[in-house]
């Protein structure tokens, strides 16, 4: 348990560096915004089990819900990431999976 632990930690050290919101053209990193831990967790398992593809990363950043004017309304995470930034998010996340 503490060796997955650390994992996902580290994962979401380096998603909450490299990932971000673009919120009128503010940078918003994922660690900021709370947000790292919570993706981390839920893409370790695709990559334990090594069926980690980029369809199944999009669809898990759709469920993602960011609330937004203290929840007044809600935006799914895909729709806040850039598309470089999701290329990017696919790249770390394959480079981490390599390094497992």
């Amino acid at each position: 348990m503490a060796n997955t632990t650390e994992a996902i930690e580290t994962l979401a050290a380096e998603i909450g560096e490299n990932v971000y919101m673009d919120v009128a053209k503010w940078h918003l990193y994922l660690r900021d915004a709370h947000l790292h831990t919570t993706l981390a967790e839920q893409i370790y398992p695709m990559l334990k089990e090594n069926s980690l593809d980029q369809d199944r990363v999009r669809q898990l950043l759709q469920s993602i819900s960011v609330k937004l004017g203290g929840g007044k309304r809600e935006v799914p995470l895909a729709d806040l990431l850039p598309t470089q930034v999701q290329q990017d998010l696919m790249e770390l996340l394959e480079e981490y999976q390599r390094n497992m």
